[in-house]
Protein backbone atom coordinates (compact mmCIF):
# COMPACT_ATOMS: atom_id res chain seq x y z
CA UNK A 1 0.00 0.00 0.00
CA UNK A 2 1.50 3.33 -1.25
CA UNK A 3 1.44 6.06 0.99
CA UNK A 4 -1.07 8.12 -0.92
CA UNK A 5 -3.40 5.14 -0.20
CA UNK A 6 -2.91 4.85 3.47
CA UNK A 7 -6.38 5.33 5.70
CA UNK A 8 -6.61 8.37 7.45
CA UNK A 9 -7.41 6.55 10.68
CA UNK A 10 -5.84 3.49 12.04
CA UNK A 11 -6.94 0.05 11.64
CA UNK A 12 -7.62 -1.29 14.64
CA UNK A 13 -8.60 -5.03 15.42
CA UNK A 14 -12.17 -3.64 15.84
CA UNK A 15 -11.94 -2.41 12.46
CA UNK A 16 -10.59 -5.49 10.74
CA UNK A 17 -13.02 -7.61 13.16
CA UNK A 18 -16.32 -5.26 11.11
CA UNK A 19 -14.22 -5.72 8.00
CA UNK A 20 -14.25 -9.78 8.67
CA UNK A 21 -17.93 -9.39 9.48
CA UNK A 22 -18.56 -7.46 6.61
CA UNK A 23 -16.62 -9.91 4.14
CA UNK A 24 -18.71 -13.59 5.83
CA UNK A 25 -20.64 -14.70 3.26
CA UNK A 26 -20.27 -12.53 0.57
CA UNK A 27 -19.71 -12.57 -3.33
CA UNK A 28 -18.40 -8.87 -3.40
CA UNK A 29 -17.25 -6.48 -1.56
CA UNK A 30 -16.15 -3.34 -3.94
CA UNK A 31 -13.83 -1.54 -3.46
CA UNK A 32 -12.35 -3.16 -0.27
CA UNK A 33 -9.86 -0.68 0.09
CA UNK A 34 -12.69 2.32 0.30
CA UNK A 35 -14.78 -0.08 2.59
CA UNK A 36 -11.97 -0.29 5.44
CA UNK A 37 -11.62 3.59 5.42
CA UNK A 38 -14.92 3.99 5.67
CA UNK A 39 -15.05 1.61 8.62
CA UNK A 40 -11.86 3.01 10.11
CA UNK A 41 -13.40 6.68 10.26
CA UNK A 42 -16.53 5.49 11.70
CA UNK A 43 -14.40 3.56 14.21
CA UNK A 44 -12.55 6.67 15.07
CA UNK A 45 -15.00 9.44 15.08
CA UNK A 46 -18.16 7.43 16.43
CA UNK A 47 -19.98 8.25 13.53
CA UNK A 48 -21.88 4.99 12.08
CA UNK A 49 -22.00 4.68 8.56
CA UNK A 50 -25.06 4.56 6.47
CA UNK A 51 -25.98 1.20 4.86
CA UNK A 52 -28.61 0.52 2.32
CA UNK A 53 -30.77 -2.06 1.34
CA UNK A 54 -33.63 -1.44 -1.28
CA UNK A 55 -36.44 -3.68 -2.01
CA UNK A 56 -39.06 -3.72 -3.97
CA UNK A 57 -42.07 -5.02 -2.74
CA UNK A 58 -43.12 -7.04 -5.78
CA UNK A 59 -44.62 -9.60 -3.90
CA UNK A 60 -45.57 -10.28 -0.35
CA UNK A 61 -43.72 -12.94 0.87
CA UNK A 62 -40.29 -13.98 1.96
CA UNK A 63 -38.35 -17.43 2.37
CA UNK A 64 -34.54 -17.92 3.57
CA UNK A 65 -33.10 -17.22 0.22
CA UNK A 66 -34.32 -13.34 0.89
CA UNK A 67 -32.92 -13.28 4.84
CA UNK A 68 -29.13 -13.88 3.42
CA UNK A 69 -28.83 -10.13 2.19
CA UNK A 70 -31.42 -9.18 5.44
CA UNK A 71 -29.00 -11.45 7.90
CA UNK A 72 -26.00 -9.21 6.53
CA UNK A 73 -28.08 -6.16 7.30
CA UNK A 74 -28.50 -7.56 11.12
CA UNK A 75 -24.78 -8.31 11.04
CA UNK A 76 -23.81 -4.66 10.04
CA UNK A 77 -26.23 -3.17 11.91
CA UNK A 78 -25.04 -5.24 15.53
CA UNK A 79 -21.96 -3.15 14.35
CA UNK A 80 -23.35 0.03 15.25
CA UNK A 81 -24.02 1.06 11.67
CA UNK A 82 -27.53 2.92 10.60
CA UNK A 83 -29.70 0.32 8.53
CA UNK A 84 -31.77 1.84 6.20
CA UNK A 85 -34.48 -0.40 4.71
CA UNK A 86 -35.65 0.97 1.37
CA UNK A 87 -39.08 0.67 -0.11
CA UNK A 88 -38.96 0.85 -3.70
CA UNK A 89 -42.56 2.06 -4.06
CA UNK A 90 -41.24 4.54 -6.88
CA UNK A 91 -38.96 1.77 -8.71
CA UNK A 92 -41.93 -0.74 -8.40
CA UNK A 93 -43.88 1.35 -10.71
CA UNK A 94 -41.09 1.21 -13.18
CA UNK A 95 -40.05 -2.65 -12.82
CA UNK A 96 -36.96 -4.15 -11.87
CA UNK A 97 -35.39 -5.37 -15.56
CA UNK A 98 -32.30 -7.33 -13.81
CA UNK A 99 -32.10 -10.68 -15.03
CA UNK A 100 -35.41 -10.00 -17.76
CA UNK A 101 -35.50 -10.91 -21.13
CA UNK A 102 -38.83 -9.41 -21.37
CA UNK A 103 -40.33 -6.50 -19.91
CA UNK A 104 -40.90 -6.81 -16.29
CA UNK A 105 -44.83 -5.85 -16.14
CA UNK A 106 -45.08 -2.42 -13.12
CA UNK A 107 -47.18 -3.21 -10.53
CA UNK A 108 -50.12 -0.53 -9.50
CA UNK A 109 -49.76 1.90 -5.79
CA UNK A 110 -52.66 -0.58 -4.44
CA UNK A 111 -50.39 -3.33 -4.98
CA UNK A 112 -47.14 -2.04 -3.84
CA UNK A 113 -48.47 -0.79 -0.59
CA UNK A 114 -49.63 -4.13 0.33
CA UNK A 115 -47.20 -5.97 -0.40
CA UNK A 116 -44.43 -3.05 1.36
CA UNK A 117 -46.34 -3.73 4.72
CA UNK A 118 -45.91 -7.43 4.60
CA UNK A 119 -42.94 -7.28 3.37
CA UNK A 120 -41.50 -4.81 6.35
CA UNK A 121 -42.99 -7.42 9.02
CA UNK A 122 -41.18 -10.10 8.20
CA UNK A 123 -38.11 -8.50 7.59
CA UNK A 124 -38.65 -7.46 10.62
CA UNK A 125 -38.13 -10.86 12.20
CA UNK A 126 -34.38 -10.08 11.09
CA UNK A 127 -33.29 -6.53 11.62
CA UNK A 128 -34.22 -4.92 14.84
CA UNK A 129 -37.08 -2.80 14.44
CA UNK A 130 -35.91 0.00 16.90
CA UNK A 131 -32.60 0.60 15.08
CA UNK A 132 -33.84 0.25 11.10
CA UNK A 133 -34.88 3.68 9.75
CA UNK A 134 -37.74 2.90 6.79
CA UNK A 135 -37.52 4.99 3.87
CA UNK A 136 -39.47 5.06 0.65
CA UNK A 137 -38.38 6.41 -2.61
CA UNK A 138 -41.68 8.07 -3.36
CA UNK A 139 -40.09 11.11 -0.98
CA UNK A 140 -37.33 12.56 -3.19
CA UNK A 141 -38.70 10.57 -6.60
CA UNK A 142 -41.84 11.84 -6.85
CA UNK A 143 -40.32 15.40 -6.16
CA UNK A 144 -38.09 15.23 -8.95
CA UNK A 145 -40.74 16.22 -11.48
CA UNK A 146 -40.08 16.01 -15.47
CA UNK A 147 -37.22 18.96 -15.18
CA UNK A 148 -34.95 16.97 -12.62
CA UNK A 149 -35.56 13.22 -14.53
CA UNK A 150 -34.40 15.02 -17.45
CA UNK A 151 -30.96 16.44 -15.97
CA UNK A 152 -30.65 13.08 -14.27
CA UNK A 153 -30.42 11.06 -17.22
CA UNK A 154 -28.11 13.56 -18.86
CA UNK A 155 -25.58 11.87 -16.29
CA UNK A 156 -25.10 8.27 -17.91
CA UNK A 157 -25.13 7.10 -21.41
CA UNK A 158 -27.07 4.85 -23.41
CA UNK A 159 -23.54 3.30 -24.65
CA UNK A 160 -23.12 2.92 -21.06
CA UNK A 161 -26.63 1.59 -19.84
CA UNK A 162 -26.16 -1.46 -22.49
CA UNK A 163 -23.07 -2.86 -21.38
CA UNK A 164 -25.54 -4.09 -18.64
CA UNK A 165 -25.74 -8.16 -19.61
CA UNK A 166 -29.54 -8.71 -19.88
CA UNK A 167 -30.13 -5.02 -22.02
CA UNK A 168 -27.00 -6.27 -23.98
CA UNK A 169 -28.54 -9.71 -24.91
CA UNK A 170 -31.49 -7.84 -25.59
CA UNK A 171 -30.61 -5.37 -28.26
CA UNK A 172 -28.49 -8.26 -29.99
CA UNK A 173 -31.22 -10.50 -30.25
CA UNK A 174 -33.04 -7.81 -31.02
CA UNK A 175 -35.79 -8.00 -27.79
CA UNK A 176 -37.61 -5.13 -27.70
CA UNK A 177 -35.98 -2.74 -24.40
CA UNK A 178 -38.97 0.16 -23.46
CA UNK A 179 -37.06 3.56 -22.78
CA UNK A 180 -38.45 3.36 -19.24
CA UNK A 181 -36.72 0.55 -17.96
CA UNK A 182 -33.51 2.42 -18.33
CA UNK A 183 -34.72 5.08 -15.99
CA UNK A 184 -34.39 1.69 -13.33
CA UNK A 185 -30.91 1.98 -12.43
CA UNK A 186 -30.81 5.55 -12.60
CA UNK A 187 -33.61 5.53 -9.67
CA UNK A 188 -31.86 3.34 -7.92
CA UNK A 189 -28.85 5.16 -8.01
CA UNK A 190 -30.38 8.46 -7.28
CA UNK A 191 -31.87 7.12 -3.97
CA UNK A 192 -27.76 6.48 -2.70
CA UNK A 193 -27.65 10.18 -3.95
CA UNK A 194 -30.82 10.71 -1.70
CA UNK A 195 -29.90 9.01 1.55
CA UNK A 196 -26.19 9.55 0.80
CA UNK A 197 -25.47 5.99 1.00
CA UNK A 198 -21.99 4.89 2.80
CA UNK A 199 -22.41 1.41 1.51
CA UNK A 200 -25.22 -0.89 -0.53
CA UNK A 201 -26.45 -4.73 -0.26
CA UNK A 202 -27.85 -6.90 -3.02
CA UNK A 203 -27.69 -10.00 -4.45
CA UNK A 204 -25.45 -10.59 -7.43
CA UNK A 205 -27.94 -9.68 -10.32
CA UNK A 206 -28.32 -6.23 -8.78
CA UNK A 207 -24.33 -5.14 -9.10
CA UNK A 208 -24.96 -3.01 -12.11
CA UNK A 209 -27.74 -0.96 -10.19
CA UNK A 210 -25.12 -0.55 -7.23
CA UNK A 211 -22.41 0.72 -9.34
CA UNK A 212 -24.95 2.97 -10.81
CA UNK A 213 -25.40 4.38 -6.78
CA UNK A 214 -21.39 4.77 -6.65
CA UNK A 215 -21.88 6.98 -10.15
CA UNK A 216 -24.43 9.09 -9.50
CA UNK A 217 -23.05 9.94 -5.88
CA UNK A 218 -19.16 11.04 -7.70
CA UNK A 219 -21.44 13.24 -10.04
CA UNK A 220 -23.42 15.04 -7.09
CA UNK A 221 -20.12 15.59 -5.36
CA UNK A 222 -20.39 12.64 -2.94
CA UNK A 223 -17.95 10.27 -1.84
CA UNK A 224 -19.22 7.17 -3.36
CA UNK A 225 -20.61 4.03 -1.99
CA UNK A 226 -19.45 0.92 -1.74
CA UNK A 227 -21.06 -2.25 -2.68
CA UNK A 228 -21.53 -5.63 -1.33
CA UNK A 229 -23.59 -8.14 -3.52
CA UNK A 230 -24.60 -11.27 -1.24
CA UNK A 231 -24.52 -15.33 -3.42
CA UNK A 232 -27.74 -16.78 -4.07
CA UNK A 233 -28.65 -19.73 -1.28
CA UNK A 234 -28.94 -22.61 -2.41
CA UNK A 235 -32.97 -24.60 -1.75
CA UNK A 236 -33.71 -27.46 0.37
CA UNK A 237 -32.52 -29.75 -3.15
CA UNK A 238 -28.74 -28.63 -2.25
CA UNK A 239 -28.78 -27.69 -6.39
CA UNK A 240 -31.28 -24.75 -7.49
CA UNK A 241 -31.60 -21.69 -5.91
CA UNK A 242 -34.22 -21.48 -3.44
CA UNK A 243 -37.36 -20.04 -4.82
CA UNK A 244 -41.15 -21.20 -4.10
CA UNK A 245 -41.43 -22.03 -8.15
CA UNK A 246 -39.22 -25.05 -7.30
CA UNK A 247 -40.85 -25.79 -3.95
CA UNK A 248 -37.22 -26.15 -2.25
CA UNK A 249 -37.69 -22.96 -0.20
CA UNK A 250 -38.79 -22.85 3.28
CA UNK A 251 -40.97 -19.68 4.27
CA UNK A 252 -40.33 -17.86 7.07
CA UNK A 253 -44.37 -17.36 8.16
CA UNK A 254 -44.03 -21.40 8.11
CA UNK A 255 -45.32 -22.81 10.87
CA UNK A 256 -42.32 -23.70 13.09
CA UNK A 257 -42.62 -27.30 13.63
CA UNK A 258 -42.46 -27.27 9.97
CA UNK A 259 -39.39 -25.17 9.16
CA UNK A 260 -37.85 -26.93 11.93
CA UNK A 261 -38.32 -30.17 9.91
CA UNK A 262 -37.32 -28.99 6.63
CA UNK A 263 -34.11 -27.40 8.18
CA UNK A 264 -33.44 -30.73 9.61
CA UNK A 265 -33.90 -32.37 5.50
CA UNK A 266 -30.95 -30.60 4.52
CA UNK A 267 -27.83 -32.74 3.49
CA UNK A 268 -24.65 -32.67 5.92
CA UNK A 269 -23.03 -30.52 3.01
CA UNK A 270 -25.45 -28.15 2.65
CA UNK A 271 -25.73 -27.64 6.41
CA UNK A 272 -22.55 -25.51 6.51
CA UNK A 273 -23.36 -23.38 3.45
CA UNK A 274 -26.41 -22.09 5.54
CA UNK A 275 -24.21 -22.04 8.56
CA UNK A 276 -22.50 -19.40 6.93
CA UNK A 277 -25.40 -17.54 5.54
CA UNK A 278 -28.25 -17.73 7.89
CA UNK A 279 -26.80 -18.48 11.03
CA UNK A 280 -25.90 -15.51 13.27
CA UNK A 281 -22.88 -17.23 15.22
CA UNK A 282 -19.58 -16.02 14.99
CA UNK A 283 -16.89 -17.59 12.13
CA UNK A 284 -15.28 -18.60 15.39
CA UNK A 285 -18.26 -20.68 16.72
CA UNK A 286 -18.78 -21.93 13.32
CA UNK A 287 -15.15 -23.18 12.77
CA UNK A 288 -15.22 -24.84 16.21
CA UNK A 289 -18.31 -26.60 15.81
CA UNK A 290 -17.03 -27.81 12.00
CA UNK A 291 -13.85 -29.52 13.76
CA UNK A 292 -16.04 -31.12 16.49
CA UNK A 293 -17.87 -32.50 13.78
CA UNK A 294 -15.01 -33.62 11.58
CA UNK A 295 -13.61 -35.02 14.49
CA UNK A 296 -16.47 -37.06 14.73
CA UNK A 297 -19.00 -35.56 16.29
CA UNK A 298 -22.67 -36.32 14.79
CA UNK A 299 -23.74 -33.91 12.28
CA UNK A 300 -27.19 -33.86 13.34
CA UNK A 301 -26.13 -31.92 16.75
CA UNK A 302 -24.81 -29.53 14.42
CA UNK A 303 -27.91 -29.67 12.19
CA UNK A 304 -30.35 -29.51 15.32
CA UNK A 305 -28.75 -26.30 16.70
CA UNK A 306 -29.02 -24.47 13.18
CA UNK A 307 -32.61 -25.74 13.07
CA UNK A 308 -33.29 -24.37 16.57
CA UNK A 309 -31.31 -20.68 15.97
CA UNK A 310 -33.53 -20.23 12.50
CA UNK A 311 -37.00 -21.55 14.22
CA UNK A 312 -36.24 -19.53 16.84
CA UNK A 313 -35.28 -16.25 15.32
CA UNK A 314 -38.90 -16.57 13.30
CA UNK A 315 -41.04 -17.85 15.58
CA UNK A 316 -39.28 -17.65 19.80
CA UNK A 317 -37.73 -19.81 21.56
CA UNK A 318 -40.12 -21.80 23.12
CA UNK A 319 -41.72 -22.57 19.80
CA UNK A 320 -38.59 -23.91 18.56
CA UNK A 321 -38.09 -26.01 21.49
CA UNK A 322 -41.84 -27.40 21.17
CA UNK A 323 -41.24 -28.39 17.37
CA UNK A 324 -37.61 -30.22 18.44
CA UNK A 325 -39.56 -32.38 20.91
CA UNK A 326 -42.46 -32.88 18.33
CA UNK A 327 -39.66 -33.84 15.66
CA UNK A 328 -37.94 -36.04 18.25
CA UNK A 329 -41.44 -37.26 19.26
CA UNK A 330 -42.47 -38.23 15.43
CA UNK A 331 -38.49 -39.90 14.96
CA UNK A 332 -39.81 -42.44 17.40
CA UNK A 333 -43.06 -42.84 16.26
CA UNK A 334 -44.80 -41.13 18.95
CA UNK A 335 -47.69 -39.01 18.56
CA UNK A 336 -47.72 -35.70 18.41
CA UNK A 337 -49.71 -32.98 20.35
CA UNK A 338 -51.15 -30.69 17.29
CA UNK A 339 -53.49 -34.05 15.66
CA UNK A 340 -55.71 -32.49 13.50
CA UNK A 341 -59.07 -33.81 14.96
CA UNK A 342 -62.39 -34.66 13.03
CA UNK A 343 -65.25 -36.81 13.25
CA UNK A 344 -66.15 -39.02 10.32
CA UNK A 345 -69.79 -41.03 9.95
CA UNK A 346 -69.86 -44.72 7.82
CA UNK A 347 -68.31 -47.19 10.38
CA UNK A 348 -67.38 -49.61 9.84
CA UNK A 349 -64.87 -48.01 6.69
CA UNK A 350 -62.07 -49.91 4.47
CA UNK A 351 -59.00 -48.99 5.47
CA UNK A 352 -58.07 -47.15 2.11
CA UNK A 353 -61.81 -45.24 2.13
CA UNK A 354 -60.51 -44.01 5.92
CA UNK A 355 -57.74 -42.68 5.20
CA UNK A 356 -58.72 -40.93 2.05
CA UNK A 357 -61.52 -39.60 4.13
CA UNK A 358 -59.33 -38.28 6.84
CA UNK A 359 -57.62 -35.90 4.20
CA UNK A 360 -54.35 -38.41 4.63
CA UNK A 361 -53.92 -39.97 0.88
CA UNK A 362 -55.79 -38.40 -2.36
CA UNK A 363 -57.71 -41.70 -3.25
CA UNK A 364 -58.28 -44.79 -2.04
CA UNK A 365 -55.93 -46.76 -4.26
CA UNK A 366 -52.91 -44.50 -2.75
CA UNK A 367 -54.60 -45.84 0.65
CA UNK A 368 -53.43 -49.47 0.18
CA UNK A 369 -50.57 -48.91 -1.55
CA UNK A 370 -49.42 -46.94 2.00
CA UNK A 371 -50.78 -50.49 4.01
CA UNK A 372 -48.75 -51.89 1.54
CA UNK A 373 -45.35 -50.71 1.98
CA UNK A 374 -46.18 -50.59 5.72
CA UNK A 375 -46.98 -46.49 6.48
CA UNK A 376 -49.73 -46.90 7.95
CA UNK A 377 -50.65 -47.17 11.40
CA UNK A 378 -53.66 -46.81 14.07
CA UNK A 379 -52.68 -45.42 17.65
CA UNK A 380 -48.80 -46.41 16.88
CA UNK A 381 -49.43 -50.35 15.64
CA UNK A 382 -48.92 -50.87 11.42
CA UNK A 383 -51.46 -52.11 9.37
CA UNK A 384 -50.81 -54.57 7.01
CA UNK A 385 -54.44 -55.96 6.19
CA UNK A 386 -55.86 -54.06 3.31
CA UNK A 387 -58.97 -55.48 3.38
CA UNK A 388 -59.27 -54.30 6.92
CA UNK A 389 -62.96 -52.79 8.26
CA UNK A 390 -62.58 -50.32 11.06
CA UNK A 391 -64.78 -50.17 13.50
CA UNK A 392 -66.56 -46.81 15.02
CA UNK A 393 -64.55 -45.64 17.95
CA UNK A 394 -61.92 -42.61 18.61
CA UNK A 395 -57.96 -43.43 17.46
CA UNK A 396 -55.22 -42.00 15.87
CA UNK A 397 -54.30 -42.56 12.38
CA UNK A 398 -50.74 -42.13 11.00
CA UNK A 399 -49.28 -42.38 7.75
CA UNK A 400 -45.49 -42.23 6.90
CA UNK A 401 -43.42 -40.05 10.16
CA UNK A 402 -45.74 -36.31 9.88
CA UNK A 403 -49.17 -37.10 8.71
CA UNK A 404 -51.27 -37.62 11.51
CA UNK A 405 -55.32 -37.61 12.12
CA UNK A 406 -57.20 -37.86 15.71
CA UNK A 407 -60.50 -39.90 14.25
CA UNK A 408 -63.96 -39.95 15.56
CA UNK A 409 -65.76 -42.68 13.53
CA UNK A 410 -69.18 -43.06 13.76
CA UNK A 411 -71.59 -45.35 12.62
Amino acid sequence: MTSAQQPEFPITDAVREALAVSRRGTQELLPEDAWVKKLARSAATGVPLRIKLGLDPTAPDIHLGHTVVLNKMRQLQNLGHQVIFLIGDFTSMIGDPSGRNSTRPPLTKEQIKANAETYYQQASLVLDPARTEIRYNSEWSDPLGAAGLIQLASRYTVARMLERDDFTKRFQSQTPISVHEFLYPLMQGYDSVALKSDLELGGTDQKFNLLMGRHLQAEYGQEPQCILTMPLLEGLDGVEKMSKSKNNYIGISEPANTMYAKVLSISDTLMWRWYELLSFESLEAIAQLKAEVDAGRNPKDAKVALAREITTRFHGAAAAAAAQEDFERRARGGIPDDVPELTLAGGPLGIGALLKAAGLVPSNGEGLRKVEQGGVRIDGTVISDKGLKVEPGTFVLQVGKRQFARVTLTA
